[in-house]
């Protein structure tokens, strides 16, 4: 069975910081991520995990993720600038929305999304192929994750 994007799937982030802020969420961080991030900024990994990093409860394992700001705002996210690690951001950030866990559901789900995203159904058309790379980028790149109490 074709997947429902078979055809494309179309999206051109707005930049309305909408999937950023507001609402609580987990961004969840690969090896590349925190590499990534701790070569921008500057920090050791272990300085960043402690400072900027939660584990989260995720399928009977943690999962490394960002923390949030008191009101559900990216711990990244700025008035005024926006994301100020951009450059160096999680792939979780940059392959919003063309996720696993949205496109496997189906077309109400990719509909659900729109909703609350302006850029979903609007501007540049993403073939299956990039879409599917995307998938497979995610499979190459999985989160950091311990098992649930503690233990590597």
């Amino acid at each position: 069975m074709e997947p429902f994007y078979s055809d494309g799937l179309r999206f051109s982030c707005r930049q309305c910081s909408g999937c950023c802020r507001g609402a609580p969420g987990f961004v969840y961080l690969s090896r590349r991520d925190l590499e990534s991030i701790c070569t921008f900024m500057k920090v050791s990994p272990e300085f960043f995990t402690e400072r900027y990093c939660r584990w989260v409860p995720k399928g009977g394992v943690e999962v490394l993720s960002l923390i949030e700001k008191s009101n559900n705002d990216c711990i990244f996210w700025e008035a005024g600038k926006g994301c100020v690690i951009y450059p160096a951001r999680p792939f979780q950030c940059s392959s919003y929305p063309f996720w696993a866990s949205v496109l496997s559901i189906g077309e109400k789900s990719w509909q659900a999304l729109a909703e609350d995203c302006p850029g979903i159904n609007c501007g540049r058309l993403h073939t299956r192929e990039e879409i599917e790379s995307v998938l497979e980028q995610r499979k190459h790149n999985p989160y950091i994750s311990r098992k649930t109490g503690g233990m590597n």
